[in-house]
């Protein structure tokens, strides 16, 4: 795996009773760390006051018992875990963001990337605007807070707030009464909702999270839906559904969901074991044993096993109080951290022919010293087999790839990414078989930018993660 950095994940429960929440949300952020390293916050929602509490850090590091006590009892919570795509990482840009507004208090938790947040929040700066922060969430909450000047109610407010965000997102919003939740029109992040045993409605951005916390899954929010969970049962305004083609990020599939969530109505362990499977049918090779990267290329090895008829094998194991590489901040530092996080097995290894799985490469460091791991180990060959297309294009939905020039796939071709990162041979999966990696769920299209740079939906002009963090002599504006 290269230095590819996910998004963020969203939570929220709306309870008939008071009872306590943030113990319940805890457990949700927490099947949901996989989604974001940097942050998280959690509000909870007591007859109208909020109580909320966010910080950079792990959920187990941030919500200690003393907070996580510190925050009561109430009747709706929202969380957040966060990897920002936009603004950096600090305290003042942890989720969710919390308003107070003279229509209503509100707490919001999103997931994604407004591609016209820069433009959105020039017109509101102009207008007087006044932000906090630098992510373009705070963005979202100002465009429904001005349309909540005038609509009817909160949910009405968020109906025209979409007419005016564009790009990815998947929000969670609470207001004094409501717990919302709302999916952009291309769908392009994942969000459902479920229900507890105790009439409690739980949204998330995965099916873990419902199954952490014991939640009936009962399905996906609709690409452009609303659902407003009330006192009185849920409703749903549907009028930016169907208004686009459904274009979900592939991606989710590959790498960023966790194996055992279902995500529209396909299983994301058997599409990634799908991927393998592909894998083996279009890049044949002659080998000993098929290891898998813990731990997204675990499934897919699997998956190549069962079709090449070469047996799988437990050959680098993880270190699991180590964090995903992407946190290390200096490149270095994150060589470093794959030193510690993987170990080789040298009895599957030594003197083998050995596939190896991974999900991506994306600046080709990250893989070429895990081949060397594999290497001093003992493999005789390595052939390695990625469960996804080069990368050849940034993302503007949700992901950090924001440039062509940290990509290894715009520089190189295949073959002398093969002799960079020192493997016998290299293959990845064909665009056209990773769109068919969830067949069996109801998925109506996918988004594949990073490998075709065919967007399905206008990109922005100002592509940099910190754009509203510029030095003085970088502002075009400065006085």
């Amino acid at each position: 795996m290269g230095s590819l950095r996910e998004e963020c994940g969203v939570f929220g429960i709306f309870s008939p009773e008071k009872q306590d929440l943030a113990a319940k949300a805890y457990y949700g952020l927490f099947a949901l760390q996989h989604r974001g390293q940097e942050s998280c916050g959690i509000v909870v929602g007591d007859d109208g006051l909020f109580r909320a509490y966010k910080d950079t850090g792990l959920v187990g590091e941030v919500f200690t018992p003393t907070v996580l006590s510190s925050l009561g009892q109430g009747n709706m919570v929202v969380g957040h875990v966060r990897y920002g795509t936009t603004g950096g990482n600090d305290r003042a840009n942890a989720q969710p963001i919390v308003v107070n507004h003279i229509k209503g208090r509100m707490a919001l938790a999103h997931n994604g990337n407004i591609t016209n947040s820069a433009e959105l929040r020039k017109e509101l700066e102009l207008c007087g605007s006044i932000f906090h922060t630098t992510s373009d969430t705070e963005v979202i909450s100002y465009i429904i807070t001005k349309e909540r000047l005038t609509a009817p109610s909160i949910e009405q407010a968020v109906n025209k707030a979409m007419e005016r965000i564009h790009g990815a997102y998947s929000l969670v919003i609470m207001s004094p009464s409501k717990l919302i939740a709302a999916r952009d029109r291309h769908g392009f992040r994942p969000l459902c909702y479920g229900q507890m045993g105790d009439g409690s409605y739980v949204v998330a951005s995965e099916s873990c999270a419902l199954d952490a916390i014991g939640a009936h899954f009962i399905r996906d929010i609709q690409p452009g839906e609303i659902v407003v969970f009330t006192k009185d049962g849920i409703r749903t305004i549907e009028d930016h559904c169907g208004k686009s083609q459904q274009s979900m990020c592939v991606f989710e599939y590959i790498y960023f969901a966790r194996p055992d969530s279902v995500i529209e109505g396909c299983s994301v362990h058997s599409a990634r074991v799908r991927a393998g499977a592909y894998l083996a049918l279009e890049h044949p090779v002659q080998a000993d044993v098929v290891v898998g990267v813990p731990d997204s290329g675990i499934d897919a090895a699997v998956g190549f096993a069962r079709q090449s008829g070469i047996p799988y094998g437990v050959g680098l194991i993880k270190n699991r109080y180590i964090a995903r590489t992407f946190i290390a901040p200096g490149q270095s530092n994150r060589e470093d951290k794959v030193r510690m996080k993987l170990n080789p097995v040298r009895s599957t290894l030594e003197g083998k022919r050995v596939v190896l799985i991974d999900d991506s490469i994306v600046r080709g460091t990250t893989s070429a010293r895990l081949v060397k791991l594999v290497r001093d180990a003992g493999a005789k060959e390595i052939h390695m087999r990625i469960s996804a297309p080069p990368f050849l294009n940034p993302c503007y939905f949700g992901t950090d790839i924001d440039s062509r020039d940290m990509l290894i796939a715009c520089h190189h071709t295949i073959d002398e990414i093969r002799d960079i990162i020192g493997v016998d041979s290299l293959g990845y999966l064909s665009i056209d078989s990773v769109t068919k990696l969830a067949a069996e769920g109801h998925c109506k299209g996918y988004c594949t930018g990073c490998f075709s740079g065919e967007y399905p939906a206008p990109i922005p002009e100002n592509t940099e993660k910190n754009k509203f963090e510029r030095k003085l002599s970088e502002s075009e504006d400065a006085e």
